[in-house]
């Protein structure tokens, strides 16, 4: 039996009036939250940095007050210009049904959005060092063959006189060693605490293979082929820490869900406005009756001390705020495919 699941609500139409301090604060949380869609922002100040932040987010920019609180699909106005006149003018000409926030009820808005937002963020970072405490085997496996290498080689050295040999034993140490740090760098990125509004053009491909080099530390891959299917070219903005954690995440799932081997498949896929990216195994499938379950937090099929329950709720959160979406197909028995689509950059 196949299941399909996408995640989708209607968003609630929000115009922002100010792009002062309070505005660009307002406009970096509520972008972040799938049930807003901010359908632009004003002020009077054409240099106000809130502006800048817009056309950088891609949200719509509008010159005349006006022109935002006449937009049809705007369900409510957040003012935060501070000018105490204006409330007395969105009384006057905000449409019927429109709801109005002003002064301090929209500072109240932007604290509790602020405070859900910083919540948001520590239980990504909690999930994310919960797991690290799986990658001990991997690690220590990685780690101990370079270094049993070094002891031996440093033995060796300790008695060589041939000069060609000191350099060429010389120079396995130094390989081994890089490789050594090239581990513990990769894992210090992982663990390190993503930084807020952290946004770059991000090559997904290549953040694929990333995720795929650190999940190993946490899952046996025997007997597991890996097929890579890849779009050349596959480029997104968005935060490049947090999506590795998604693909590390997603791809240790689809390994644990194949306990007798099986086909890993990374693909991507470049549509005209997204990126696709599609992470399918062949694993034991999802039972229909979890199918509405395994997104909400704490959610785990996983035995006691093997799964904080905050994965696919973190990877959920982290691809809505990159205004994407997620779905799963899944056949028990079979195996299951998890597809996320995000917004590809526009072409310069």
């Amino acid at each position: 039996m196949r299941a399909t699941r996408p995640l989708h609500t209607p968003p609630t139409k929000v115009a922002i009036l100010g792009a002062g301090r309070g505005g660009t604060a307002l406009l970096d949380l509520l972008h972040q939250i799938p049930a807003i869609d901010i359908v632009g922002i004003s002020d009077r100040d054409p240099r106000a940095p809130g502006l800048q932040r817009a056309r950088d987010l891609h949200i719509p920019v509008v010159d005349q007050i006006d022109d935002l609180l006449q937009n049809h699909h705007t369900q409510l106005v957040l003012d935060v210009t501070g000018d105490p006149t204006m409330d007395q003018r969105l009384r006057r000409e905000v449409r019927s049904g429109v709801d109005v926030l002003s002064g301090s009820a929209s500072r109240v808005v932007w604290e509790l959005v602020q405070h859900e937002s910083a919540l948001q963020a520590e239980l990504l970072h909690a999930e994310k060092l919960a797991g690290i405490g799986s990658f001990a085997a991997g690690i220590a496996h990685d780690i101990n063959n370079p270094l049993q290498l070094i002891l031996g080689l440093a033995e060796n050295l300790a008695e060589e006189t041939d000069l060609h040999t000191v350099h060429e034993q010389a120079r396995e140490i130094i390989d081994a060693v890089k490789r050594t740090t090239a581990i513990c760098r990769d894992l210090t990125s992982y663990a390190r605490r993503s930084a807020a509004h952290q946004q770059s053009l991000v090559d997904v491909n290549t953040k694929l293979d990333d995720a795929l080099k650190i999940a190993r530390y946490a899952v046996a891959f025997q007997d597991i082929e890996v097929v890579k299917l890849y779009a050349p070219d596959a480029t997104i903005p968005g935060n490049p820490d947090e999506l590795l954690h998604v693909f590390v995440n997603l791809i240790t799932n689809a390994v644990q869900a194949m306990e007798r081997g099986g086909t890993l498949t990374l693909r991507t896929m470049i549509q005209e406005t997204v990126v696709s990216v599609q992470v399918s195994d062949t694993g034991c499938g999802i039972p229909p009756d979890l199918f509405n379950e395994i997104f909400e937090p704490f959610f785990t099929t996983k035995p006691p001390g093997k799964g904080t329950g905050l994965g696919l709720y973190n990877i959920k959160h982290v691809i809505h705020q990159m205004h994407g979406t997620i779905a799963v197909t899944s056949d028990v028995g079979v195996g299951s495919t998890f597809t996320i689509a995000l917004p590809r950059t526009t072409p310069v």
